[in-house]
């Protein structure tokens, strides 16, 4: 059993599909003792691979979106909102305007919480399968004038266009020179 152990475990590896390898000895063993049928076992392994799969990949999306620090939405005290600000967060939870392709302006004082609403709307994003980019708008300038120096403006479009949502932040705290 260890040598085959061994060549079905290189093989999941080959195959890259993470979440089988671990434990299997242990699966394999519980299935035998448990007279577990060959369809019920290689369900069992296949549908924990998946979701190890979607978790890491949800993870990842959330890593990749390079938030400064998380927020989410069921932490937002809608309260303290604007009351215009209040009629439309549930809107927004749904995340339709991504689907619609529609942009999403948030303008108000600082302390207001949208930085909040952003943070936990890229997240929520993040977890259902979007792609998401956060940024502030000083850094966006900052990496739009190096690519421009280096000529490589083809480059930064393309990057962007990978993404469902793109977040950039602190526009009001910018001021813009003429280039």
């Amino acid at each position: 059993m260890k040598e085959t152990l061994q060549e079905i475990k290189g093989y999941v590896s080959e195959l890259k599909i993470p979440g089988i390898n671990q434990g299997l000895k242990q699966k394999i063993e519980e299935a035998y003792r448990q007279d577990q049928s060959y369809e019920d076992f290689l369900l069992d392994i296949f549908s924990e691979a998946y979701d190890m799969r979607k978790e890491n990949g949800r993870k990842n999306r959330i890593k990749n979106a390079r938030f400064p620090y998380k927020k989410h939405m069921d932490e937002l005290r809608v309260e303290y909102l604007p009351e215009d600000g209040r009629q439309k967060i549930k809107e927004l939870k749904t995340l339709n305007f991504i689907e619609e392709g529609r942009n999403i302006i948030l303008a108000g004082n600082p302390g207001t919480g949208k930085t909040h609403i952003s943070i936990g709307l890229g997240i929520e994003a993040c977890n259902k399968g979007y792609k998401v980019y956060f940024s502030t708008v000083a850094s966006l300038i900052n990496e739009l004038k190096e690519t421009r120096s280096e000529k490589k403006l083809y480059t930064l479009e393309k990057k962007f266009e990978k993404y469902d949502l793109i977040i950039a932040d602190e526009l009001g705290y910018i001021s813009f020179d003429k280039e």
